[in-house]
C-alpha cells in the first residue's frame, strides 16, 4: 500500500470531464458521474466514494461499475459489516493528526496487500479486482473521504501515467465531494429527524428509489433515471415504506417537509 501527497494545482482538465464530475454532485448517482468522468481518460471498471464523519459514522455511500449493479452489491456488503473500519484508506486516514488545511493523498492498494480475508474476499476477490488508485482527503474538522478507482484483473495495472492523470483530477474530486457532502447535509437537515434516522437503514438501491420519490418524480420516472423495470422499483419502494412506517409517497413527502 503506497501513500503520497497531492497539492493542488491549475492545471487545464477537459470540459467534458469537469461535466460529467459535477453532473453528479447533489444526486443518487455520485459515483456513476465519478466513473464516466474518468473513463474518458483511462481505463477503471469500478468507483465508490465513501465519506466519514469525525465521529465514525457513515455519511456518505455511493459506487458504480461497468457491471450491472456489482459495485452497488459489494458495498451493501461494505456498510453492512462495517468494513470501513478494516479499510487501509478510512483506518490510516481516522489515524492522522487533524490538519490545519484540507489535505489531499493518492493512496494505491493491490488486492493481495489487504490483511483481512473476509474484507479482501467481498471487495477485490468475489468481483475480480485487482487494485484501486483512491483520491483521499482529510478535512480540519475530522472529516474524511475516499474516491477510488478500481481495475479488474482483465485490465492492466495502474502505471505512472495513470497516477498522473488521477492527480490532476483529484482536486476536481475532492470539491466536487465536499459540494455533495454539503447537499446531503442540507437534505437531512430538512427532513423530520426520526425520518432521517431511518433512511440510513435502507439498502443503497432503496435509498436511491426513495430519493427520487422525496423529489417529486414518480416511479415510471425513477425507473427510467436508474435505467431498471418499473417492477423493480415498486419492490424497492415498497421495502422501504415497511421500514420508514409510512404508506405512500405522499406521506413520505409530508414528512420529508415537515421540517422545512
Amino acid at each position: 500500500m503506497r501513500r503520497w501527497r497531492i497539492h493542488p494545482t491549475d492545471a487545464a482538465l477537459a470540459a467534458a470531464v469537469v461535466g460529467d464530475v459535477l453532473s453528479g454532485v447533489g444526486t443518487p448517482h455520485l459515483a456513476t458521474s465519478y466513473l464516466k468522468a474518468m473513463q474518458r481518460v483511462m481505463p477503471v471498471t469500478f468507483c465508490t466514494v465513501f465519506a466519514v464523519s469525525s465521529t465514525g459514522r457513515i455519511e456518505a455511500v455511493s459506487a458504480a461499475s461497468s457491471y450491472g449493479s456489482t459495485a452497488e452489491r459489494t458495498t451493501e456488503r461494505y456498510v453492512e459489516q462495517r468494513f470501513d473500519l478494516l479499510d487501509p484508506n478510512m483506518a490510516w486516514l481516522a489515524a492522522r493528526k487533524l490538519p490545519q488545511r484540507p489535505q489531499l493523498w493518492l493512496g494505491h492498494q493491490r488486492a493481495e496487500e489487504v490483511a483481512d480475508p473476509a474484507y479482501r474476499a467481498a471487495c477485490y476477490g468475489d468481483v475480480g479486482i485487482r487494485e484501486r488508485a483512491s483520491v483521499l482527503l482529510l478535512l480540519p474538522t475530522g472529516q474524511r473521504v475516499a474516491v477510488s478507482f478500481y481495475r479488474s484483473l482483465a485490465q492492466p495495472e495502474f502505471d505512472a501515467t495513470d497516477f498522473a492523470r488521477i492527480e490532476a483530477h483529484a482536486t476536481l474530486l475532492a470539491d466536487a465531494t465536499a459540494a455533495h457532502g454539503r447537499s446531503a447535509m442540507a437534505v437531512r437537515e430538512s427532513v423530520v429527524p426520526a425520518l432521517a434516522s431511518r433512511l440510513l437503514t435502507l439498502s443503497l438501491r432503496e435509498r436511491e428509489v426513495i430519493g427520487h420519490l422525496m423529489a417529486g418524480k414518480t416511479a415510471k420516472e425513477a425507473a427510467r433515471e436508474l435505467g431498471v423495470e418499473l417492477t423493480t422499483v415498486r419492490t424497492h419502494q415498497y421495502r422501504a415504506f415497511r421500514r420508514l412506517g409510512i404508506r405512500s409517497q405522499k406521506e413520505l413527502l409530508l414528512r420529508a417537509t415537515a421540517d422545512a
